[in-house]
């Protein structure tokens, strides 16, 4: 705002110098109203940019939280997994065990009563000759 005065006889017309003053005045008044605001806006964002890099913290704390819990989680079902395992495998071989026993108990079974099969056909074939020399003896008297 370059402003160009008049001139008397006194030097620069007051009324002119005095209307510039109170522009300059009213324009310097302005901006500082509007570098005022443009703080109090700055102040406003500052907080607003701590406020957001506190919850990014917070955030990545968490998400660091998270991780470490996802990565115990896992470990731990990992660790279960191999008991289990472990005891599918121990109760497995247990019952592989009492079936090979049941088998051979069944098997010593089976081979006792062919045993006895094997005596009872004898005795009765015996019991059979001897009724058929009874028969015959019989038959020899008459």
């Amino acid at each position: 705002m370059v402003n160009k005065f008049s001139t008397s006889i006194q030097g620069y017309k007051k009324e002119e110098v005095n209307e510039f003053v109170k522009e300059v005045t009213s324009e310097y008044e302005s901006m500082l109203k509007k570098l005022k605001s443009s703080c109090e806006i700055i102040d406003s964002l500052k907080k607003e940019l701590k406020h957001y890099k506190d919850m990014e913290s917070t955030l990545n704390r968490a998400i660091l939280v998270a991780e470490e819990s996802t990565s115990n989680i896992k470990k731990a079902a990992y660790d279960e997994s191999k008991v289990i395992i472990e005891d599918a495998k121990r109760n497995a071989t247990k019952v592989i065990n009492n079936a090979l026993a049941k088998a051979e108990r069944i098997e010593a079974d089976a081979e006792s009563l062919r045993r006895k099969v094997s005596v009872f056909k004898r005795r009765f074939r015996a019991l059979v000759e001897d009724q058929l020399d009874s028969i015959e003896q019989f038959d020899d008297r008459m």
